[in-house]
């Protein structure tokens, strides 16, 4: 697919000027659609890097999710649960990935009604290549240096606290990812 021509202005910037003489300045606007956007351009290169191995990033999230586990399996709740999706998500994303030979269910042993997904040796291949290939296109964030991707952490963390992602603990700093 060719790449679209550069437009010669920020169109964001422009909508903010816009906005600015219409509605007078609101800088939540140009934030927000810059994170729109951001959000737009960082999926389809992680998609285009993912797509090869036959995965998406929720199905990506998933497999390494299982690879963080100490036995290489979760059940389904404790997946939606870490990856903040609803039970459906979960379950097509399970489909998927065992359709695909990556993960395997079977019964939890602990719940009688419950689902484990257990991650299989083809998933820990697939999973360990295309965690190579991300890291090396630094999850298409190339354009920023390690602070700079601490700064974007720091700067959404309260918006992830406000949305109930996680109850901060008081007097405790910020978890920061490593660079």
């Amino acid at each position: 697919m060719a790449k679209p021509l550069a437009l010669d202005f920020d169109p964001i910037a422009r909508a903010d000027e816009l906005w600015t003489r219409r509605w007078g300045a609101v800088p939540a606007m140009a934030a927000i659609t810059s994170i729109m956007r951001a959000h737009q351009i960082l999926l389809s290169r992680v998609d285009a890097t993912l797509k090869p191995y036959g995965l998406t990033f929720a199905r990506y999230e998933a497999l390494v999710l299982l690879t963080f586990s100490r036995t290489g399996e979760l059940s389904l709740s404790k997946i939606g649960e870490r990856l903040m999706v609803h039970p459906t998500s979960v379950t097509n994303t399970v489909d998927r990935l065992e359709r695909a030979g990556l993960v395997a269910r079977r019964p939890n042993p602990l719940d009688g009604r419950g689902v484990l997904a257990a991650i299989t040796e083809r998933g820990r291949e697939t999973v360990e290549g295309a965690t190579r290939e991300l890291m090396a296109m630094e999850f298409g964030l190339e354009e920023y240096g390690a602070d700079q991707c601490r700064e974007v952490f720091d700067l959404l963390r309260p918006l992830r606290v406000a949305a109930g992602d996680f109850a901060e603990v008081p007097g405790e700093g910020p978890a920061r990812p490593e660079a």
